[in-house]
């Protein structure tokens, strides 16, 4: 299944890394359904001609993953007729407790601030997942910041409870490079005042998501019995399977 970002990306003018889950093979041949979920990084920016793409998508749940004073400042997604808000944050430490040098290998921090966020920030990943599951609250978007890490973690989940392989669902993580990117060179037209932004902060090597997958695995067995010890139901899980795989 082609994963290029040109054919999966959805192009809005102050977003920018919204894209369809949708498209990979999973389970038995299966496919995962396009239309039903969706990434992206913050919603808060969106202008007239962004509001009307969003409408036109029929989103009915918005999952917001940012930091409580991250909402606070920035502000959530704009209100929509029949557009359910659920505001969750998974408890994690600040990246800003354990900086990056520049002679760390930049997969390897990754990993490990994933890995850091996986243990303390179960409940809220289990509720993320769990509303995914629910195909009354379909289509959803899930959306952090950038969209690469909090929501990187949910859709790599998500992405493997539905059989896709890891290679796959690392390459649907590194699209967020070139997506933050291009946030990067908007942030420094619209707010030139604003310091440049941390490498690990711009950057989505698919070995962070690989590193990621590998250590749940070994340290819970299963990506699914992870997400039964985070508190996610057999119920969800086969929803999960029943209403996003074609």
């Amino acid at each position: 299944m082609d994963a290029s970002e040109q054919t999966r990306r959805i192009p809005f003018t102050a977003m920018f890394n919204f894209r369809d889950v949708g498209g990979y093979r999973g389970l038995d041949g299966r496919t995962v359904r396009t239309g039903r979920l969706y990434r992206s990084d913050s919603l808060h920016r969106m202008d007239q001609a962004d509001r009307d793409a969003f409408a036109a998508l029929g989103v009915r749940t918005v999952i917001d993953l940012r930091r409580p004073q991250e909402v606070d400042r920035y502000g959530r997604v704009p209100d929509f007729d029949g557009l359910t808000y659920r505001h969750i944050h998974p408890e994690h430490a600040p990246w800003e407790e354990q900086p990056y040098q520049s002679d760390t290998d930049l997969a390897r921090y990754l990993a490990d601030r994933y890995a850091d966020l996986a243990r303390t920030g179960t409940a809220g990943l289990a509720e993320a997942i769990g509303l995914i599951a629910d195909s009354a609250n379909a289509p959803a978007v899930v959306h952090c910041v950038a969209g690469k890490d909090r929501t990187g973690i949910v859709c790599g989940l998500t992405l493997s409870v539905l059989g896709v392989d890891d290679a796959e669902i690392a390459a649907d993580y590194a699209l967020s490079t070139e997506a933050s990117q291009r946030f990067a060179a908007w942030v420094a037209t619209a707010h030139p005042d604003v310091p440049e932004l941390p490498v690990p902060y711009l950057s989505s090597p698919a070995e962070a998501m690989l590193l990621f997958l590998a250590e749940i695995r070994a340290g819970h067995g299963s990506v699914d019995d992870y997400l039964r010890h985070a508190g996610v139901t057999d119920e969800q899980l086969a929803a999960l399977r029943t209403h996003l795989l074609d």
